[in-house]
């Protein structure tokens, strides 16, 4: 077994290192990647289908890079390892998974002894492993046990684009009535309207609010939408 670590911080490397070694004792070499790109080439080159991926990584952050490994290799398992458990991170992962893929994803935070298990059930015993801390984050971001769904993401992440309705029906393939139908729950679930001002009139813009509150509760991060702008100009080219 070979196993690649793409992390950018040399100390949680060395640190991945041992306990890679200390939780597989059937791995017969430990590869090391301090970016997503260097991962990247890394996993092509060594052919390795076993990795360790931060997600937060200069240059390239470990999203960009599992996508790319698993474009090219799917069957690849992968145990995303970070400090972050926003709704951002945990959708953003989810939404690259190839079907019937095996994954993790585990915080810093984690116990060694949580880590080492989460290694072998997703190296050896093909188990996806989910921080319950992550899971419920997921869950309980929006202060709503059944927060957004994928659907009600997809237009929010439009919406932050600046896409119209127009656009976003064009693109989505939908109606026009779908789309303001999901703007509406959209609003509703991230408890965006209010009440109005003097004279009937909103204090907000609901499309903005709606960014700006998805923002601040980590639904939406700078990485998810820089994501989302580059796949909206590969699919204006096209």
């Amino acid at each position: 077994m070979r196993v690649l670590i793409v992390e950018d911080d040399a100390l949680h490397r060395s640190y991945l290192h041992e306990a890679v070694r200390a939780a597989l004792p059937e791995c017969d070499d430990v590869i090391e990647a301090d970016n997503g790109f260097s991962g990247e080439v890394q996993a092509r080159k060594a052919r390795s289908e076993h990795v360790v991926m931060d997600l937060q990584m200069s240059e390239r952050n470990g999203i960009e890079a599992a996508r790319t490994i698993w474009r090219e290799r799917p069957d690849t398992k992968i145990l995303f390892w970070s400090n972050y458990s926003d709704e951002a991170y945990v959708r953003g992962v989810a939404r690259i998974v190839p079907e019937g893929a095996t994954y993790g994803y585990v915080l810093k935070s984690t116990s060694d002894e949580r880590l080492k298990l989460a290694l072998r059930s997703v190296f050896i015993e093909s188990q996806c492993v989910i921080d319950r801390e992550v899971r419920g984050i997921q869950q309980k971001s929006l202060g709503n046990a059944h927060g957004l769904s994928d659907a009600e993401y997809e237009i929010l992440v439009d919406v932050a684009l600046g896409l119209t309705d127009k656009a976003i029906a064009q693109r989505k393939k939908l109606s026009l009535r779908s789309v303001q139908n999901r703007l509406q729950q959209l609003y509703e679930k991230l408890d965006v309207y209010h009440p109005t001002g003097q004279g009937g009139e909103g204090w907000y813009n609901l499309r903005t609010r709606a960014v700006a509150v998805a923002l601040s509760r980590k639904v939406l991060n700078s990485n998810a939408l820089e994501r989302a702008e580059r796949d909206l100009q590969e699919g204006l080219k096209s």
